[in-house]
């Protein structure tokens, strides 16, 4: 049995890495950090060209119709480079919401236009009880004059400020389970009643706003899939997102693990490298356990997903519970092993502590996901 990548998507992972290392270096990363926008026109050409932003879409869509594994060893690579930009939130989150639940007239306009670049997609989901489940969904869309009027506030919108259009989840009645009354809605940007807040946050290489939604009016076109059904198109996207997410993690976890092995061969202390010493080695093999089992659970839950097989979700759980406690780890003890200078503004070592904080809470912590494993396999 072989569980390697096959040979095109090590070229995927050799084309990225070598443009990534050109193009996105940790200048170009601190300097969007410091930036409203958090990418530039110019970065973002750059990824239409290389055609990663209709990567997983179908070629109909002028895309280029990979599989959901490809999009996996792309986002390990982005992870590594700690990419900055509305990439995550638009490819994965934003488009595949699109994909998943759109109209195929929906999908035609929108999925083309991510995919040369020329439109950015944010998915607003979750509220200020920063739940992840049906219940924190209160944000409302109620009939009005020929159309839809949604009302409520979404916190923590990846890129909100950058999206031309936004995916509202709202409840459009109330049902004996939560699950039940959700509704997606593509909300163009600028329509009336739609306030977006950039909002402070540790992990300056990831944007996130708040939304508010006041009485804002959109025509019975603007609803993604079937009205009261949208819980499952949203789940399966999240499940996606959750497993993509693993990956970055996956691949931040990979470089602060690189960094640190070689600190550790050059640093020198009393007379020998630290690397020497019985108690950098043990942490360093801590670490690597810790990237090769994330790794692992990543790319089943990879597979899991792009095959839709029925254990899909708690795959994706079982790789998130892990890897948010891998990366935090991972990134935390290569501070420790890099002593005093890992803890300076001018290393880099920072950027992955901060990604591996903000990671680990997107879609739910480690013990969110051990909960929902736990009610997956029926505890």
């Amino acid at each position: 049995m072989d569980f390697g990548f096959s040979q095109e998507q090590e070229m995927l992972r050799a084309t990225a890495r070598k443009f990534l290392e050109n193009e996105c270096t940790s200048t170009f990363v601190r300097a969007r950090m410091a930036e409203p926008a958090g990418v530039t026109d110019e970065f973002w050409t750059k990824l239409a060209e290389q055609g990663w932003l209709g990567l997983v879409y179908p070629e109909e869509y002028g895309a280029s119709g990979l599989g959901f594994v490809d999009l996996v060893v792309l986002m390990e690579e982005m992870g590594r480079a700690s990419m900055p930009g509305p990439f995550f939130s638009t490819v994965v989150l934003g488009g595949l919401a699109i994909l998943e639940a759109g109209s195929a007239a929906q999908k035609k306009e929108w999925l083309t236009k991510i995919a040369v670049g020329e439109a950015k997609v944010a998915l607003a989901w979750t509220e200020p009880s920063a739940r992840w489940d049906a219940a924190g969904i209160t944000a409302t869309a109620k009939e009005s004059a020929g159309g839809v009027a949604l009302d409520g506030t979404k916190l923590f919108v990846l890129d909100a400020h950058l999206a031309d259009a936004l995916v509202v989840v709202a409840r459009t009645r109330e049902g004996a389970r939560p699950e039940e009354g959700v509704s997606l809605y593509l909300v163009p940007k600028g329509t009336r009643g739609v306030e977006v807040k950039l909002l402070p946050t540790m992990d300056q290489t990831r944007k996130a706003c708040e939304v508010t939604l006041t009485d804002v009016r959109v025509g019975a076109d603007a609803l993604l899939g079937a009205k009261d059904g949208g819980f499952p198109p949203l789940m399966r996207v999240i499940d996606r997102a959750t497993v993509a997410l693993c990956a970055e993690m996956c691949g931040g976890a990979q470089r602060v693990l690189d960094m640190t092995t070689e600190y550790a061969k050059i640093r020198v202390a009393f007379g020998r490298p630290i690397g020497a010493y019985q108690g950098v080695k043990h942490k360093a093999a801590d670490m690597l356990v810790d990237v090769e089992n994330a790794k692992s659970l990543t790319y089943y839950a990879a597979w899991a997903v792009d095959e839709n097989v029925p254990d899909a979700p708690l795959a994706a759980s079982m790789a998130k519970a892990y890897v948010s406690d891998a990366f935090r780890k991972v990134s935390a003890t290569g501070i420790q092993l890099h002593g005093g200078i890992g803890f300076t503004w001018e290393h880099d070592l920072h950027l992955y502590f901060k990604r591996a904080k903000s990671s680990e809470f997107t879609f739910g912590d480690a013990t969110y996901h051990r909960e929902r494993v736990a009610q997956l396999i029926r505890l």
